[in-house]
């Protein structure tokens, strides 16, 4: 049985297309992957088939009585709304009929002997409708989800407003997972979470009896939950039964007949056009010139097989630092409360750190910390001679409404207009993109602009806050392969040891001195 079906979408944002003609089902129990570049469309079919934007063309059809949850990107909450609040707004509906249900036993006070036994027959479906959703133990559902995502650490009563985006995220997640709906719409949903959340997810979604559609480019993870594959390249959406290694391999296969047919076509149009060129003019051979250049006008073209260009990540590097790059003495992090004891830490010259641990317990603090851009609660923190700096933030700025090129334009005013397309194409960003104003990109493609930023500067140490959070499979192994070849020193929050594993010398584990576990 069909759940979603879609038949001959088309949309695009001025003259760029993202889809043409596309059709997609999703069925009972399927768990999809939706897979393909950043830029190419997959956040924006999300928004499509969920409603929140409409297609130039096209019909999307929700089986009915069907609810479906979706996980945004770029989703907010309101002010004033507490991680708890949020949570429990999950069950909006069963307090709804509890409202009622109270509402039908005051009136039992004034009520006749007809009227009290249609409030008893009324009231006591009610009452099996809320045991049935396990009314009465919301506060211990709500209690287990928050506890599972790390968010008991964070407080119930936390306001969201003082939440990073990644803690608002999860907050979402965690509302989300609660709501139980019929199909989950989860765009990127492990860019937030350490490694044992992610696992939790993991079963979670494994063990998940309704359909769900996942972006995500955490392949290791979209390997363990998925059944089916949804390409999207070229405008065009492709199916494939099976998990992402799967996929990766019978689009090889794909690629390489595609390519094969592609040159023996090109071989024979060669052929053809030779043949109609040195016999047309000749009256004996006319005849045959004309009947191979019918048959020039009637083939079908077979595409050249063609690749969006790989980004280019080269950092350039400085001059050589002293040999300790930052030495802390009794540092405390934290805002309004301590994060940390008092941290005694040093980094030396070389040396390529990451730190790991869950939300919320100060890895981005001290970071931050460290590089002065929050004052520590306590203790000092002293800079090594002749650092250079390229610190990566973990989200762009809210509310920035530059272009791409002037964001760029903005760090290297001596750049001409060419070097700065240049420089933004080498991180793949095509020419649309690099005139789009930044808030409307895609994460993945906000995350390269942030990093053509600290690419185009010298530097000697790197601070990057989980740099690969958004981007795509292609563009994680630019970024893995230039800090292997980076010869200066890195310091780095990251959640994937897949990809930390090849780069860290060393690996601190933040759990070990939070005061947050």
């Amino acid at each position: 049985m069909s759940i979603l079906n879609v038949e001959h979408l088309s949309h695009g944002f001025g003259d760029r297309a993202i889809f043409e003609d596309v059709s997609f089902r999703l069925l009972k129990g399927e768990h999809i992957g939706l897979v393909g570049v950043n830029g190419e469309g997959k956040s924006t079919f999300m928004s499509i088939i969920t409603g929140h934007l409409m297609p130039d063309e096209g019909k999307v059809e929700w089986a009915k009585n069907v609810k479906a949850g979706y996980l945004n990107q770029h989703a907010e909450l309101q002010q004033g709304d507490t991680v708890g609040s949020v949570l429990r707004s999950a069950f909006d509906g069963l307090f709804e009929i509890e409202a009622h249900l109270n509402e039908l036993y005051g009136k039992m006070g004034d009520a006749d002997e007809t009227q009290m036994e249609a409030y008893m027959e009324e009231t006591g479906t009610l009452q099996e409708l809320l045991s049935a959703h396990d009314f009465y133990m919301i506060d211990a559902k709500v209690e287990e989800v928050a506890r599972a995502l790390g968010l008991l650490d964070l407080g119930l009563d936390r306001e969201v407003s003082d939440l990073s985006g990644g803690q608002r995220t999860k907050v979402l997640l965690g509302k989300l997972l609660l709501e139980k709906p019929d199909i989950l719409l989860l765009d990127e949903p492990t860019n937030y979470l350490d490694e044992e959340h992610i696992l939790w997810l993991k079963r979670y979604l494994t063990e998940y009896e309704n359909a769900f559609i996942l972006i995500s480019h955490d392949t290791s993870f979209m390997n363990e939950v998925v059944n089916v594959i949804y390409h999207i390249k070229d405008c065009r959406l492709t199916r494939y039964a099976g998990d992402y290694n799967h996929f990766l391999e019978v689009y090889e296969v794909q690629k390489a007949q595609q390519e094969a047919a592609y040159n023996r076509q090109q071989q024979e149009i060669r052929e053809l056009k030779d043949f109609v060129a040195r016999n047309k003019a000749r009256v004996s051979t006319r005849n045959m010139a004309m009947s191979r250049q019918k048959k020039l006008d009637k083939m079908e073209l077979i595409q050249k097989v063609t690749e969006k260009p790989r980004p280019e990540f080269h950092f350039l590097t400085a001059r050589t630092p002293g040999r300790y790059l930052f030495q802390t003495k009794d540092l405390v992090i934290g805002y309004e409360e301590p994060l940390s004891k008092p941290l005694n830490l040093v980094m030396e010259r070389g040396e390529k750190l990451v730190l790991t641990g869950a939300n919320g317990i100060g890895k981005t603090t001290l970071l931050k910390s460290i590089l002065g851009i929050i004052p520590a609660l306590a203790g000092s923190v002293e800079l090594g001679d002749y650092l250079e700096i390229g610190y990566f933030e973990q989200e762009t700025p809210a509310g920035i409404d530059t272009t791409c090129l002037e964001e760029i334009w903005n760090e290297f005013p001596a750049f001409s207009q060419y070097e700065v397309r240049s420089a933004l194409a080498k991180c793949g960003l095509t020419t649309e993109h690099i005139e789009s104003r930044i808030r409307v990109l895609s994460g993945g493609e906000q995350a390269k602009v942030r990093l053509c930023k600290i690419l185009n500067r010298q530097s000697n140490l790197l601070v990057l806050d989980e740099p690969t959070n958004h981007l795509d499979v292609i563009a994680k192994e630019e970024l893995l392969k230039a800090l292997k070849e980076y010869p200066g020193s890195i310091l780095m929050v990251c959640h994937e040891p897949e990809f930390y594993g090849k780069i860290a010398t060393q690996v601190w584990n933040c759990a070990e001195w939070t005061t947050k576990v």
